[in-house]
């Protein structure tokens, strides 16, 4: 019998990437699983990428704000709502507990479930659930995620996260790239230039090529600064999510501010270096099958030094296995 599931998550980029692990979680342990996810227009892309979602709602909360009462808002939140009311699901589960993620569960049919009032971020979200769950608020949220989606769901969940990420990774060949994610939305967050000039002459010390990140034209122009002069080194052009993400696929390494591409990278199975500076690594480490290093704390950013290291044991973990007979023991003993 088909248990069906409405997941809303709708932003940030980041947090849908930390949502992925608990997807695959309730795929492996409901049977026959129908998931449909509740997103915002601008990451549609992301649930879609996980091959366990049937189904993504798109939410548009960032454009609808700026014209509520809009005739062409009310419409869409018209639509959304007869969407949203037209289906009977069997469990719809908050993943986000806030009031506007509150604003959609309060539009769905099913039992609701969501974190109880000491786990929520805004507490009072937790008052629109009929089943509350305690989820302890300072671990990762990859963790918080996979134990609330078990509470929910009645399993215990076992062994490092799956981020269903398998149709950009498998088969693609690494190819002697770094990528660089310079920029943030904000300033407090960005690390200096002659620190990032330092990381930039160690990658390609290792024969690197690199490609920069950039999401608008203020950061396009931040990463050309960045690398004015420098052969070897490129700011690609805007693309979608889903092109950034197999651009990340196959790079050797990242290095990247504490941003959601920089963690989508870690999802990929990519060595990943992050670099905080105005958020703590506690709850948002990096997370990923391969090595990842997620260096600094909320105003304390981490020296050229540290990166640097943390560069060379990112390397050394993605360097290719060797064409001779050796095993793959004799070649860790060998490191």
């Amino acid at each position: 019998m088909t248990t069906k599931i409405l997941i809303v998550r709708s932003s940030s980029l980041g947090d849908l990437v930390h949502m992925l692990p608990a997807i695959s979680d309730i795929a492996r342990h409901v049977p026959h699983a129908r998931i449909d996810w509740v997103v915002e227009e601008n990451f549609a892309e992301i649930p879609a990428w996980h091959p366990a979602v049937n189904e993504v709602i798109t939410v548009a909360h960032r454009r609808w704000r700026k014209h509520w009462w809009s005739r062409q808002t009310r419409s869409e939140r018209a639509a959304l709502r007869d969407t949203l009311r037209s289906r009977q699901y069997d469990v719809v589960l908050d993943m986000q507990a806030l009031m506007k993620s509150v604003w959609v569960v309060r539009q769905t049919r099913g039992l609701r479930h969501g974190l109880d009032r000491k786990s929520a971020r805004e507490p009072l979200a937790s008052f629109f659930y009929d089943v509350k769950h305690a989820v302890k608020f300072w671990q990762p949220a990859i963790t918080r995620q996979r134990e609330l989606a078990a509470a929910a769901f009645g399993y215990q969940y076992e062994g490092p996260p799956d981020f269903g990420l398998q149709a950009f990774t498998e088969g693609q060949p690494i190819e002697p790239y770094a990528i660089i994610m310079p920029s943030a939305s904000r300033p407090d967050k960005l690390w200096p230039a002659e620190d990032w000039h330092a990381v930039f002459d160690r990658l390609q010390e290792h024969g690197l090529g690199l490609k920069l990140l950039a999401g608008n034209d203020a950061e396009a122009a931040r990463g050309q600064a960045l690398v004015a002069g420098r052969q070897g080194a490129q700011v690609l052009p805007r693309m979608s999510l889903t092109d950034i993400a197999k651009v990340l696929a196959r790079a050797r390494i990242m290095v990247g501010l504490d941003s959601g591409l920089t963690h989508l990278s870690a999802g990929l199975g990519r060595p990943t270096i992050g670099i905080y500076k105005a958020s703590t690594p506690v709850r948002t480490p990096l997370q990923g099958a391969a090595y990842t290093a997620s260096l600094g704390e909320r105003g304390s950013a981490p020296s050229a030094q540290t990166v640097l290291s943390a560069v060379e044991l990112a390397l050394d973990y993605s360097k290719p296995a060797p064409l001779t007979g050796q095993s793959s023991g004799e070649q860790d003993a060998s490191t």
